[in-house]
């Protein structure tokens, strides 16, 4: 039996040292460099980590009796990254997630090792600082005046929007942080915005049922002729509206919305109604706000040499990007287009004296410094906010600058454009986003000898192709399981799938496959083998529906 002090020896072993101590951080280094050597066990030329030795690691449903030790521990942890895809990978094509810089996962270290809590600048110290320099950085980008506006961390895009829309409900329904909300309210936002909306609508009380889903056009941007039309009945109706929210940059296609005409739309219907509040704009920009950095871009000079179809592809996200000063708020997600690790996520509101609407009493954290400079506390919903993330935002603002976002974006769009040009050759293939400006690709497979826009287009609109849409849908699904089969084997891309690309005009969901570029190792060799790979799957899966037709009559 130990005397709890000698293990107690051991424990303090497992932390860095509070004072220096040379030999102890060279453990803790050591420590590090044997841990990425057992995740460097795990690579090969698939874009997934594998099980070492093909084996299944253990699992564990209990806590051990005994304290072990540093090295056991850790090993035992890099196991559960098994199957994880590696976002860096120039094959990892599945979605906006990217993989991170050197200086990012540095921030984000030295953000865990000291452990500072934004919730008040006794707990954060100049980590503070971060957070409001990265703050006024994002607010000059994109075009708000920088000593005017402020910003905080929070939980992820849905926390932007969740920021957004609680100051547009204080707005348009004051009291509600005290009483709650005593008149009916609702949000506006498209059918391609992220499904948060409706999930932050539901817990701020609002109801999902009170989303105001507005239709979009083909480019999956916010039809703003409906938008007046029910924004018009909803004001005339007496209902507040808490907020606007426009996407700028959707997931799945990259739509954007018309920031500029929502924003005369809103003002107009303010004076005509005699509004006494004026609802509130979000803008969604968690994924294109990093276009900002071409604000001041002379695409005509186009000094970074870009190709003339991706230059015109960035000219033209960065007029729309451009738009995004107009809003009353906005989110940013450095953990996407940002390239740090998750979670990195500002809200960003373009005028300070609204973050005031969210403020309690100084007496409801009594336990906090009151710091009249910063003291994020009295209005945050998290007493909890790590400073790894603006850490890790700061060291990427510092490492790319503008110049080096834009050799960035300018390559994953270029990557995009080549992928579409080899796409375009097939017949049976149609990219079913061909306007888009950013790097994701969607696209339908259709048998050979089918003309895939036509029926596409055919299919969209309709209804008599309903049961055609269906058939083209499974047989999307099927084709993309075998590429994402073929690709854990280290042959070929990992695409991904999205069940609702959009609607048809008949509500049907739209099946499509997707590729989003968002590795700077991704070259052009590696997108023009995509389309070789489709043709594969597809002669795989026709020849395996062939034969489950043949072999239906007699199990029948």
């Amino acid at each position: 039996m130990s005397d709890y002090k000698s293990i107690l020896e051991k424990i303090r072993l497992a932390f860095p040292t509070p004072t220096s101590d040379k030999v102890h951080e060279a453990y803790f280094i050591h420590t590090i460099l044997r841990t990425l050597d057992h995740v460097d066990d795990l690579k090969s030329s698939a874009p997934v980590l594998g099980f070492r030795n093909n084996q299944e690691p253990q699992s564990w449903n209990e806590i051990p009796e005994n304290f072990s030790n540093v090295e056991w521990s850790i090993h035992q942890i890099t196991e559960y990254l098994s199957g994880l895809t590696i976002w860096g990978h120039p094959n990892a094509q599945t979605n906006v997630v990217p993989p991170t810089t050197i200086p990012s996962i540095v921030g984000n270290l030295i953000g865990a090792i000291y452990n500072p809590n934004m919730v008040g600048i006794d707990y954060s110290s100049r980590v503070a600082k971060a957070e409001q320099e990265v703050s006024k950085i994002c607010a000059n980008l994109i075009g708000y005046d920088a000593e005017q506006s402020v910003g905080l961390f929070t939980f992820g895009g849905t926390g932007t929007n969740f920021y957004g829309t609680k100051i547009g409900l204080e707005k348009a329904c004051p009291g509600t942080l005290q009483t709650g909300i005593t008149q009916k309210t609702v949000v506006f936002a498209s059918e391609t915005a992220h499904y948060c909306k409706l999930s932050i609508s539901a817990w701020l009380g609002i109801g999902m049922n009170n989303v105001v889903i507005i239709p979009t056009n083909e480019n999956n941007s916010m039809d703003v002729q409906i938008f007046e039309q029910k924004l018009r009945e909803t004001l005339a109706a007496g209902t507040r509206v808490a907020a606007i929210v426009a996407t700028m940059g959707t997931t799945d296609s990259f739509g954007i919305d018309p920031l500029q005409e929502i924003h005369d739309i809103r003002n107009r219907c303010v004076e005509e109604f005699n509004l006494d509040y004026r609802p509130h704009i979000h803008a969604d920009s968690v994924i294109g706000w990093i276009w900002s950095v071409f604000n001041d871009y002379d695409f005509s000079k186009n000094s970074l040499g870009f190709s003339i179809r991706t230059l015109r592809r960035l000219s033209d996200s960065a007029r729309r990007i451009k738009q995004l000063h107009l809003a009353d708020s906005i989110g940013i997600d450095f953990h996407k287009t940002g390239f740090t690790p998750y979670t990195s996520s500002l809200f960003l509101l373009k005028n300070r004296p609204d973050l005031e609407l969210l403020n309690r009493s100084e007496e409801s954290i009594p336990y906090i410094k009151q710091d009249k400079s910063y003291c994020p506390g009295i209005y945050t919903l998290e007493a909890s906010r790590g400073g790894a993330a603006p850490l890790a935002a700061m060291a990427n603002m510092l490492l790319f600058g503008k110049e080096g976002y834009q050799v960035l974006l300018g390559h994953l769009v270029e990557m995009a454009e080549n992928l579409r040009e080899s796409l375009e050759v097939h017949g049976n293939i149609t990219c079913v986003n061909s306007y888009n400006y950013g790097s994701v690709t969607l696209f339908r497979v259709y048998p050979e000898g089918v003309d895939a826009e036509t029926m596409f287009q055919n299919e969209m609109r309709n209804p008599e192709y309903a049961a055609s849409l269906e058939k083209h849908n499974e047989l999307n699904r099927l084709v993309h399981d075998y590429i994402y089969r073929e690709a854990l084997e280290g042959r070929g891309a990992m695409l991904s799938l999205t069940e609702n690309y959009r609607s048809s005009s008949y509500g049907k969901p739209i099946v499509a496959i997707k590729s989003y570029v968002m590795s700077p190792f991704t070259t052009a060799p590696v997108v023009q083998t995509i389309p070789a790979k489709i043709l594969e799957a597809l002669a795989v899966v026709q020849a395996e529906l062939k034969s489950q037709a043949l072999l239906a009559p007699e199990t029948a």
